[in-house]
């Protein structure tokens, strides 16, 4: 009686199928069935019903557990996977193959060929890369930088970064733009195949404008204007903003080296009202730490949007920044493991 309770609730509560079934051929037999009626009722055959009989006579209830197995031994040795692996990294023209990237068929069409197996198909080709974790990846470019004094200015950034002087505040600035009228690609959730649909534009009438934007990194805090123009009048007009709304101490201000910063105007202007202009290298935009912000802008607030007017567009962009400062937190600990710390000198190669 004890056992039956036992498969009764294995009966009840197991989730495995396998045991399910298993326990479930055995309270058959238990009620008198014979093995034909249980492979009828079961769809199953009469010599798998005989053997959970007889091995749970033979080994009890460890019988019901399933007994998965490694499955069938690999036809595709280590050496041959490493030997795709190598070939997949390598450039097709340089195999002397007239085309510049491989696809799974080509791949495997190319290793048959030149012998490396007998034969292969495109799923084993993918699952080998995918364990290797090799996939296909889009291509990036790299603007080397030109400037003679790029490690200078990249670590009296990263000092400003890291240590912000006592006697002001460190601000970084940037242009964001241009903001056209026009959809915008983007990623929501949504039913699968039934994305949202926008429009195509082939004229846009109402010009551009343009962001003038500052990090702030003692409290994390975003600033803004929104222009019709980015010339050295607006981007003054924007420092002389910064330098009302924190009008004690010094300012530290890091930008790139886009003309309208560098103009004589702004330059005299930053020399008598305690602002200190910091430029980063040239091509070295990335040292800015208000890009990242920018990248979150364009993600959160224009991706996947098709504004009509310029006001329905810059309310988006207010709408996401009230709510983003809010919530801001201030800047700390810029690229703390990165490689560009103990760089002694500039490397093209930091793709």
């Amino acid at each position: 009686m004890a056992e039956g309770r036992r498969l009764q609730q294995i009966g009840r509560t197991a989730k495995d199928p396998v045991k399910l079934r298993r326990a479930i051929v055995v309270l058959m037999s238990a009620q008198g069935r014979g093995a034909p009626d249980i492979a009828h009722l079961l769809a199953c055959s009469q010599e798998y019903v005989r053997g959970v009989i007889h091995d749970l006579n033979d080994l009890g209830f460890a019988a019901l557990n399933p007994k998965w197995s490694g499955g069938r031994p690999r036809t595709i040795g280590e050496a041959v996977r490493r030997h795709i692996r190598l070939t997949a990294l390598c450039h097709p023209r340089d195999l002397g193959l007239p085309f510049s990237v491989w696809s799974l068929a080509k791949l495997a069409e190319y290793l048959t060929a030149t012998g490396v197996v007998a034969s292969i198909s495109r799923e084993s080709v993918r699952r080998v890369l995918r364990e290797a974790h090799i996939t296909r990846q889009a291509s990036k470019t790299w603007k080397a930088s030109t400037d003679p004094e790029f490690i200078g200015r990249m670590r009296r950034v990263l000092k400003l970064y890291d240590t912000p002087p006592a006697d002001g505040r460190v601000v970084c600035v940037d242009e964001f733009g241009p903001l056209n009228l026009q959809p915008r690609p983007g990623r929501t959730w949504r039913p699968t195949g039934r994305p949202i649909r926008l429009r195509a534009t082939y004229n846009r009438p109402a010009r551009v404008r343009h962001m003038l934007a500052a990090l702030d990194l003692s409290s994390g805090k975003l600033v803004y204007r929104i222009r019709a123009r980015k010339r050295w009048r607006e981007f003054l007009s924007f420092l002389k903003v910064l330098r009302s709304r924190w009008p004690t101490g010094r300012l530290y201000l890091i930008m790139d080296n886009f003309s309208p910063h560098r103009h004589a105007e702004v330059r005299s202007w930053a020399a008598g009202s305690g602002v200190e202009l910091v430029f980063t290298p040239t091509y070295s935009s990335w040292l800015n730490w208000i890009e990242s912000e920018f990248a979150a802008l364009r993600y959160f607030a224009l991706n996947g949007t098709d504004h009509r007017s310029h006001t329905e567009q810059g309310e988006a962009i207010a709408g996401y920044v009230r709510r983003r400062n809010a919530r801001a937190v201030p800047k700390r600990d810029f690229a703390p493991g990165s490689v560009i710390r103990s760089w002694t000198g500039y490397k093209t190669n930091v793709a």
